[in-house]
């Protein structure tokens, strides 16, 4: 394989270093140290969250769950009960339930941005995923064009070497024939 970044960008992404974006050029630096481009996006990510990110993340875990969804139901048919049947005319809250709506209101003000940043941050780590899906990609096409190049150069001399020796072979055989032809 080449030496050089900039050998290996005109070779293979047949470009001049100069016009090479900062992943690429990574890429290419990483296959010239031979060295691995992949690593763990997920622990670089976590390390970058704070712990509102946190708990922002493990709301949205929460009630996008059919578990959340289940007891929520739940809550809500214990609500009705209580205040239309079971407590008669010493209901907390009468039908047509208007404390229940603003209590639903409010859990729906507040966990619908706290879900809407969780998957700002979810699009933000699948963009970075895409970016490192990327290199390794690029890296991995590069490293399979090299060894295709050195497999074809492997194979050159091969056919090259066997050439020779054909050549060697039918020499020699020629040589033999004149020699019986002549003792004839």
């Amino acid at each position: 394989m080449s030496k050089s970044v900039p050998e290996i960008a005109a070779k293979w992404l047949r470009r001049k270093p100069e016009n090479l974006t900062e992943a690429e050029n990574r890429v290419l630096q990483s296959s010239v140290d031979r060295r691995p481009i992949s690593s763990d996006t997920n622990k670089a990510f976590a390390g970058k969250q704070s712990a509102g990110d946190r708990v922002a993340d493990a709301i949205a875990r929460v009630g996008g769950s059919w578990a959340f969804i289940i007891s929520f139901i739940g809550f809500l048919i214990v609500w009705t009960l209580m205040n239309a049947w079971l407590l008669g005319q010493d209901v907390f809250d009468p039908y047509p339930f208007v404390f229940l709506n603003l209590v639903l209101s409010m859990i729906a003000a507040l966990q619908a941005p706290i879900i809407m940043m969780s998957q700002n941050r979810q699009a933000e780590r699948d963009r970075l995923d895409a970016s490192h899906d990327y290199e390794v990609n690029l890296k991995s096409e590069i490293e399979i064009m090299a060894l295709h190049a050195k497999v074809e150069e492997l194979r050159s001399q091969e056919i090259a070497l066997l050439c020779r020796q054909i050549s060697e072979l039918t020499e020699l055989v020629q040589n033999e024939l004149v020699k019986r032809g002549g003792k004839n």
